[in-house]
Order: C-alpha cells, then sequence, then structure tokens
C-alpha cells in the first residue's frame, strides 16, 4: 500500500495503465516507447503538484506573515506650548525722594530686592524731621535695654523736665503732657515719643539715658557710625533742626533696625497711647493699619515738606509668607504720600499672578500611520505657574516611544518653567491608533515585512 503522497500518485497511475487495452505492438510503435510516456507524465504530474504544493504554501507564509507581523507604531509629531507671561508691573509714579526694600519674594525679585529694590527722585539727604526720633529711640535702648520685663527702668519726670513742655509749645512742635514728679517706664516714654511724636519727651528720655545732651548727641553719632548710616547727619533728638539729615538709602536701613527690634516693632503699630497721662494721642501716620502698612514713622518741617518712613506685611498671589516692605518718601505731602504709597503697595501686590498654563484635553502633538490611523497627543491635567510681572515662561515637550498605541498610554510630558518654579503635566494618547484591516496588510508588503 502507498505511504505517501506520491506513492500513492504512482500507484494510481499504474493501475491505470494496467486497465489500458491497448498496447505498443497494437500502433506498432517501439514496444520501449510506452513506458518511457508514462514515466514522463508521471513526472510532470508530479513535478506540477510539487509546485503547487511550494507556491500553496508560499502563499500561506505571506499571508500568515502579512497578517500577523507586528508594524512599527509612529512617532509622534509635535506642537510645542506657547504659554503667555503676565503682565507687566505698571509702577505709579511716586513723588519726591523714595525708595523701597522687599524680603520674601527672593526667587521672583531676587536677593537684591531686600537692599533697595525700587528708588526715585534721587538719593540727596534731606532734613529727617520727626522720624529723627527712631535714631533717639534706638540709641537710648542702646545705653538703656528694656531688660526681661519688657518695660525698663522708670522715669521720673522733675521740673527741667517738665518746662520742656513750655519749650517746644513755643517752638511749634508736638508735645505731651510731662507733670513735674511723674513716673513713667522707659518702654512708655519711648512709646510716647514715637507713637504721639512728642519732641519734649524726645529730648526729657535721652537727657536721662546719658546725662545730658551733649553726651546723647556723641553717643548718637557714634552709633550712626557703627551702623553704617554714613549719610545721615544728627543734631538735636527730635528733627526740628533741619541739619538732622539723611538719604533715601541710609533710611531704608533704618527702617530695617526697627523692625529687627521687637519692642520698637510693637510701638510703632500703635494706633494710639492709652496710659496716664497721655491717654488718647493718637499715632501720627495716616497709613497705619491701611493696605497692610504697620508702622513706622511720619516727619514734618515747614518749608521741607512731609516725610513717611513705613513698613508693610503684603500678602501676594503664591508665596506662602507675606512679602515684608520697608519704604520712604521725603519731601512730598501727607495726601500725595497716602495716594503714593497705596499705589505702590497695590501695584506691588498685583505684579504676583497665577498664569493658567495648560487645560486638561489640550492637544500638543499627534500621531499618523501609514494605513491611515490618526490619534492625538493631549495634556492629562490642566497646570498654572505663579510668577512676577512679565517673566518669560517657557515649555518643554518630551515625548517617549509608543508602546501599546492604546488609548490613556502616557506618551511624555510638557514642563512649564518661569524663573525657579516649574510645573509638569502628563501627555496621553487620546483616542487610540486602530490597526489595520486585512488587505492593508496583504497588500502592502514593504510596509508590513519591510520589503
Amino acid at each position: 500500500m502507498p505511504h505517501d503522497d506520491l506513492d500513492r500518485l504512482d500507484w494510481m497511475m499504474r493501475r491505470a495503465e494496467q486497465r489500458d487495452p491497448g498496447s505498443a505492438a497494437d500502433h506498432g510503435d517501439d514496444p520501449a516507447e510506452p513506458g518511457r510516456r508514462r514515466r514522463r507524465r508521471r513526472r510532470q504530474v508530479i513535478g506540477a503538484v510539487v509546485a503547487i504544493a511550494v507556491i500553496a504554501a508560499l502563499v500561506g507564509g505571506y499571508v500568515s506573515a502579512a497578517l500577523n507581523a507586528p508594524l512599527a507604531l509612529p512617532k509622534g509629531v509635535v506642537t510645542a506650548p506657547k504659554p503667555e507671561p503676565g503682565g507687566a508691573v505698571a509702577w505709579p509714579a511716586v513723588r519726591g525722594e523714595f525708595a523701597v526694600s522687599v524680603s520674601g519674594a527672593d526667587e521672583f525679585l531676587g536677593p537684591d530686592a531686600a537692599g533697595v529694590f525700587q528708588a526715585g527722585g534721587g538719593d540727596a539727604a534731606k532734613p529727617m524731621a520727626s522720624i529723627s526720633k527712631l535714631v533717639t529711640a534706638l540709641v537710648v535702648l542702646d545705653r538703656k535695654p528694656l531688660g526681661s520685663s519688657g518695660t525698663g527702668p522708670t522715669i521720673t519726670f522733675d521740673k527741667a523736665a517738665h518746662d520742656l513742655y513750655d519749650k517746644y509749645y513755643l517752638l511749634n512742635a508736638t508735645i505731651a503732657p510731662m507733670p513735674t514728679g511723674t513716673q513713667m517706664s522707659e518702654h512708655d516714654a519711648i512709646e510716647t515719643m514715637l507713637v504721639a511724636s512728642a519732641s519734649n519727651y524726645a529730648e526729657a528720655v535721652s537727657t536721662w539715658a546719658f546725662g545730658s545732651q551733649s553726651a546723647f548727641l556723641s553717643a548718637a553719632r557714634s552709633w550712626l557710625k557703627k551702623q553704617g548710616l554714613n549719610a545721615t547727619t544728627f543734631s538735636e533728638p527730635t528733627g526740628l533742626d533741619a541739619r538732622n539729615t539723611s538719604t533715601p538709602s541710609d533710611l531704608i536701613a533704618l527702617g530695617r533696625l526697627v523692625k529687627a527690634d521687637a519692642a520698637l516693632t510693637a510701638i510703632v503699630a500703635k494706633t494710639g497711647l492709652d496710659f496716664a497721662p497721655v491717654q488718647g494721642f493718637s499715632n501720627t501716620n495716616p497709613l497705619l493699619g491701611v493696605d497692610g502698612v504697620d508702622g513706622i514713622k511720619t516727619g514734618t518741617l515747614e518749608d521741607y515738606g512731609t516725610n513717611l518712613l513705613f513698613s508693610a506685611t503684603v500678602p501676594v498671589t503664591g508665596v506662602d509668607q507675606p512679602l515684608t516692605v520697608i519704604g520712604v518718601v521725603l519731601g512730598s505731602n501727607r495726601d500725595q504720600i497716602v495716594a503714593d504709597v497705596r499705589d505702590w503697595l497695590g501695584a506691588l501686590q498685583a505684579g504676583f499672578h497665577s498664569v493658567p498654563l495648560a487645560a486638561k484635553g489640550e492637544v500638543v502633538g499627534s500621531y499618523r500611520t501609514a494605513w491611515g490611523a490618526k490619534a492625538e497627543m493631549v495634556l492629562d491635567g490642566g497646570a498654572n505657574i505663579v510668577t512676577w510681572s512679565d517673566a518669560p515662561i517657557t515649555a518643554k515637550l518630551t515625548t517617549t516611544a509608543l508602546k501599546t498605541g492604546r488609548d490613556g498610554e502616557k506618551v511624555g510630558t510638557v514642563t512649564y518653567t518661569a524663573g525657579a518654579r516649574s510645573e509638569t503635566v502628563p501627555v496621553v494618547l487620546q483616542g487610540g491608533i486602530r490597526q489595520p484591516d486585512a488587505w492593508w496588510r496583504l497588500s502592502h508588503p514593504g510596509e508590513v515585512l519591510g520589503w
């Protein structure tokens, strides 16, 4: 019995010849010729069958390979986002000489902002007026600290101190009651000098601390030199003398010294006095409690205008702790200073923006396959970043190779940067990439099999 297809084919052809009633003799042919013809036919049939089998195998192999070969996923074409910066700060004009220091936003404004962040009108020395009393207070406290009690020694005002009330009344200066024999703590006497701006208290307290005005003035000048306030001149403790002068930059430094002293910081923030014999006196600072202003001291001198050395605590967008502002305006007028400082603080606050960068679903790129499938690269979330003024914002799109082509596959990130801050948003495939149909695979051997 035949064992394979070729044996079976040979066996069938032999059986057919055995049933053939003709013979070579009947036709007068060479008796060997019919055998040769049969063998030739057998070889032709077997060859044809083998060829068909080979072709069928090749076709079947191609079909299988074409239908099952993995296809390379496409590379994306990206459209880099271009975020818009925030608006530039519109600084208002400030009349007179001014300077401002800002602490607490170094990452936005730079470390130099804590020195002099902005200035205008020059830096010439001008009369300080009653801002001089801050120097008096600091020099007195340097000689007579308040101590652990926070109140300091008790001062008893004698007749000579009482007579200062009349002296400064005739000079048309601000004064507060000081009856002979009045006892008051050093803290409260300094508070009266600064909050009510009482000139008689300035001379009385400085004389008490040093024994004489000449000793006090010598100490004050040495103290100014030690603090590096070399552009400041000092002739008497009240500021009534126009020879008490300073520059905006020196006064910014003076303001920092005041704010570094906890007792003085609390005193210059008080709106009024509430102890005898000076209860009812109000702070002369018209901006106290407005727009975050929490100090420090005014000063007005006829023919030279009004001065204000101020401090403010300003909350701003995106910064955990409020900013600390110290500023000074020299030689303006009361109403103008109020308006200008409020406008300036408002502009500073408005200069910090939370800038929208991205929205979930925003398209940042696309994919297109050789077989016509399309899909998009989209942001998988929104983001904002805090900037200062019109600081530039950059966006860097980084992509990764597709692995599955399925909807939602992460395909990269976009990192937005503004100064020292950055925000990163994932990028995902939206919609997925469909596979080609069988006809496309069979009709594109070059793309499918790399031929």
